[in-house]
């Protein structure tokens, strides 16, 4: 599925097409992907002018003129391809070639000052899904409710996970990947945060804490990974495994940068350790870590 660097790649391809566009037309090809479309769903956006492309945790969002919110999430194969007039003209699209148009689920047909454009969803698991809300009332929505910081941001500090962390005993990877604590953060960017920062997956997390509930160096030192995996992540496009593809076709190529992820058999990376990374499974997830320099 993909993470949240995936997210905000794909956030940043679709904002210069969208940002300032109106969606004269939503044309639904299906009445669900994952869950039922909103009701009403393509009367209530046709219109209105995109005011905003946002993204929270591994949601995209996008800002209506009149106050609503279409909340989007890609599941495990969704992706958005930008076309042209007309979409059935070869080389409209840019795909890569697993690719096939009778998965085009949800197509935004756009009014811009530089003409007509279209921006099509495209899903073949069908995982994904839309939603509707308001900006007033995001906050309660199901889906956004209860998510904790952004990994990229300034809410994510050390202090906020000794909050989190105090006193538990379930197992680092685990605390991490709870949405509630840290929004968006996933399985292949906590195997690799966990390696920056020295620690191994297997810790309890209530250890990173000390007994007046303070955050511990080595809790600085990960929430300073964190960021760090993160934004390179970001800036070097997102990991393509598998379905994932950028808005305009494109592979993301972090993957190519993966010091623990998916290496499970290979030396370690880390400068002077000389250690092997191991795979583990953890809640049904592999865990991919250096028992040498993790600890």
């Amino acid at each position: 599925m993909p993470e949240l660097p995936e997210v905000e790649t794909v956030r940043r391809g679709l904002e210069p097409v969208m940002l300032g566009a109106r969606i004269g037309r939503l044309e639904l090809r299906r009445p669900d992907l994952r869950f039922p479309f909103p009701k009403h769903f393509a009367e209530a956006v046709a219109g209105r002018k995109i005011t905003s492309v946002g993204r929270r945790a591994k949601y995209l969002l996008l800002d209506l003129e009149d106050g609503q919110v279409v909340i989007m999430h890609l599941g495990m194969s969704g992706r958005f391809l930008i076309g042209a007039k007309n979409p059935a003209e070869p080389g409209s699209f840019y795909y890569n070639g697993t690719r096939l148009p009778a998965h085009d689920h949800v197509i935004f047909h756009l009014e811009a000052e530089d003409g007509a454009r279209q921006v099509i969803y495209n899903d073949v698991r069908r995982f994904g899904f839309m939603d509707l809300t308001s900006r007033k009332e995001m906050e309660m929505n199901k889906h956004l409710c209860g998510l904790g910081a952004e990994p990229d941001g300034n809410a994510l500090t050390p202090d906020l996970l000794a909050n989190a962390f105090a006193g538990k005993a379930a197992p680092l990877k685990a605390a991490l990947l709870d949405q509630h604590v840290v929004a968006g953060l996933g399985n292949i960017y906590v195997c690799e945060a966990l390696h920056m920062a020295g620690l191994s997956p297997r810790r309890a997390a209530g250890t990173l804490v000390t007994k007046a509930g303070a955050p511990s160096i080595r809790l600085e030192r990960l929430t300073d990974a964190i960021r760090t995996v993160i934004a390179n992540a970001i800036a070097a496009g997102g990991s393509s495994l598998r379905d994932y593809v950028h808005a305009d076709g494109s592979l993301g190529y972090f993957q190519h940068a993966f010091n623990v992820y998916d290496r499970a058999g290979a030396p370690c990376l880390k400068e002077g350790c000389g250690g092997t990374i191991r795979r583990i499974v953890q809640s049904g997830r592999s865990t991919f870590y250096c028992p040498s320099c993790q600890k």
